[in-house]
């Protein structure tokens, strides 16, 4: 080999087929190289430069691990193999580009099949489009399953520690009746006069720690309640409740969607609380009280109705003594509260200051949540008269809802490495560059277009996260914290008949399907919308 280098002349040009980077295998054949991609996306051929020099002794007989290192089994640099950002120095030429991004179109459409039409389990479903991504960009099959395995590692290291602590404070404060304690409160002082909006925000703050189902779950005996007292209809109380549960599951922290994004893009997520509250709450409004006014009347739904048995709030478990509403609204707000001292910490002290890296370890998700579950279960377990044991149930039994949410995560966090690893990220990172749209747009976009075919908002975000994260390395001045609100919205959009949630909602307020796709689905639609529109306003203003 070093002899036909030496003896090729600088005139030589590439070869019309040549193997390109994450390009698919070729059966193996020793022949002559006539030159090789040099840093920079040019030819470089032997004896042109010093970087040809270096090339020829690396790939000299006797010398392969020199030759492994620069040229491995699929033309990657080594280096490039785990980390995406290098893949910069070795341009692909636009074929190879195209047949990857083939393969991972036809891994998520297959995916979307799988999960939407014949119902296979999302995590399974993201396994095969890994394996279909990796296969088709010529990756070595062992090193498709290296990759799955540390992404899902990598991933749940972080989310299933923040996601488990958070179910676990969601169900004590659903067990010791704190939420219900919080909305009765805030409904009461707020008036029923404005009884949609005063709603929407109970909604919204008792979102905050639980999922939407459990929200959901929790507020029902007061809308009932509510339903008795008023003569309302349940779906006309209940319409701004979930639109508030909606806007807080899909676009606030700690929840499962925008945490992945979070992890995933390097987000400061006290920023990301704070600046979601203020999206968050306008397109709650708008899609609450706002359509309710609208839709309400074309329903039927603004009819008043007679008290019927089963309107009444069906008494839980008996507590011996339930929580004052300070420690019940406490409990919902100090995890928030202390993840955003470190965002505090960081506009108000300087670098290196003693109490910044002491704020940064309080803000931190992991301690906030741990602190706070410690502390609910003093006040809302010890204090409200539960024993050690059903403190214990409580705790363990949070676990399991959150499993399935665990598995989708975790197969979303190993579809991303391989993305990484198979050269695909770059690949979508060029093109977004290429098509020059706004990064918080593409993202609305992809997490709207998989929310739409998969129907589940964490789902649409864990995989929006997963393609658009070589988008946010290569543009080191986008504001990621509007990055991953502008995917949970795009994640909430057109809730139809392939999301779960769609069927709760239908059951818990009595609606019908036709009624449930003109107020449900379309409420989704303006949170989504709304909150897109509120992101590209604020990155007007914050940059």
């Amino acid at each position: 080999m070093a002899k036909s280098l030496a003896s090729m002349g600088s005139s030589l040009t590439p070869p019309e087929v040549r193997q390109a980077p994450c390009g698919p295998r070729q059966p193996a054949r020793l022949e002559p190289l006539d030159g090789f991609w040099a840093p920079g996306g040019e030819w470089a051929q032997p004896g042109a430069s010093k970087s040809s020099s270096a090339a020829r002794a690396m790939l000299a007989p006797g010398n392969q691990e020199s030759s492994r290192s620069v040229f491995m089994g699929d033309g990657l640099p080594q280096s490039a193999s785990s980390n995406h950002s290098n893949l910069a120095e070795f341009p692909m030429p636009a074929e190879p580009q195209l047949q990857i991004l083939l393969w991972v179109v036809v891994a998520v459409v297959g995916l979307v099949a799988l999960v939407g039409r014949w119902k296979l389990h999302a995590f399974l479903g993201i396994i095969l489009a890994a394996v279909v991504v990796g296969l088709g960009s010529g990756m070595p099959m062992a090193n498709i399953a290296k990759s799955f395995q540390e992404g899902v590692g990598a991933t749940l290291g972080f989310i299933a520690v923040v996601v488990g602590l958070g179910t676990m404070l969601g169900k004590l404060l659903a067990e010791s009746g704190g939420a219900e304690i919080v909305a009765n409160r805030l409904i009461g002082v707020l008036g029923k006069n404005y009884l949609p909006w005063s709603l929407t925000l109970v909604a919204f703050i008792v979102g905050l720690p639980v999922f939407f189902g459990v929200g959901l779950v929790l507020l029902i005996p007061i809308l009932k309640s509510l339903s008795a007292e008023t003569r309302r209809q349940l779906g006309w109380l209940g319409l701004p409740v979930v639109a508030g549960l909606s806007a807080s599951h899909g676009l606030v922290p700690p929840h499962p969607g925008p945490m992945v994004a979070i992890d995933r893009f390097g987000a400061d997520i006290g920023r990301t609380i704070f600046y979601s509250v203020l999206v968050g709450l306008p397109a709650a409004a708008l899609a609450g009280p706002v359509y309710l006014k609208w839709i309400a009347p074309r329903l039927g739904l603004d009819t008043e109705v007679s008290a019927v048995a089963g309107t009444e709030a069906q008494p839980q478990e008996p507590v011996a003594h339930p929580p004052s509403f300070a420690s019940a609204a406490g409990m919902i707000l100090m995890p928030i509260g202390l993840m955003l001292l470190g965002t505090l910490g960081t506009v108000f002290l300087a670098k290196g200051h003693p109490w910044r890296a002491t704020l940064d370890f309080v803000s931190s998700p992991l301690v906030a949540m741990t602190a706070s579950v410690l502390v609910a279960m003093e006040l809302l377990g010890r204090r409200c008269g539960f024993s050690k044991e059903r403190i214990l149930a409580i705790l363990e039994g949070s676990v399991g809802p959150a499993a399935s949410i665990f598995l989708v995560v975790g197969a979303g966090g190993g579809l991303s490495k391989v993305l990484d690893a198979s050269g695909a990220s770059k690949v979508v990172a060029d093109l977004a560059q290429q098509a020059a749209i706004s990064p918080l747009l593409l993202g609305w976009i992809v997490a709207a277009a998989i929310r739409i075919a998969v129907g589940s908002a964490t789902v649409a975000i864990t995989l929006a996260a997963a393609i658009l994260a070589p988008v946010v390395q290569a543009a080191p001045g986008l504001n990621k914290e509007l990055l991953v609100i502008s995917m949970g919205a795009g994640s909430l959009i057109l809730s139809h008949l392939n999301d779960g949630g769609f069927w709760f909602v239908k059951e818990y307020l009595g609606l019908s399907v036709s009624q449930t796709l003109k107020s449900w689905t379309v409420l989704e639609t303006i949170i989504s919308v709304a909150a897109l529109l509120c992101v590209l306003a604020l990155a007007q203003w914050v940059g």
